[in-house]
């Protein structure tokens, strides 16, 4: 996949290097995932149990309050956050918590939304 059509709009840039740990479902940042551990903790998810510390976390959009914000930076805080987030649609949440955490953060289409799969490896400097 050519990088330059991977990313459709940087919203804080950095290094986009890892492993694509992708999400179906949107991402609520208070209850999805375990902020001590890194581990994703919502069973109806497609990667329950999963670690996204070190990944790229895909997934289509944020839910819930402002409070993730905080939850995102938590990630950094406890060493387990991602080494960058991918998603269609950013929101305030998503964005003020990596900006927080300096975590690089861009928005993707939906086509490439879609042909992003767990495993893949990224390397977008």
């Amino acid at each position: 996949m050519k990088t330059q059509k991977l990313i459709k709009k940087f919203i804080i840039r950095g290094a986009i290097k890892g492993i694509v740990m992708k999400s179906n479902v949107p991402i609520n940042f208070l209850s999805f995932i375990d902020t001590k551990k890194g581990i994703v903790q919502d069973s109806k998810s497609n990667i329950f149990k999963q670690s996204i510390k070190n990944k790229i976390l895909v997934f289509p959009y944020a839910v819930g309050s402002s409070v993730g914000a905080y939850s995102i930076y938590s990630l950094k805080s406890n060493d387990v956050m991602p080494n960058a987030m991918l998603c269609k649609n950013v929101d305030l949440i998503v964005s003020s918590g990596c900006a927080m955490a300096n975590i690089p953060l861009a928005i993707i289409s939906d086509k490439i939304y879609d042909k992003l799969q767990i495993g893949d490896k990224l390397c977008i400097n």
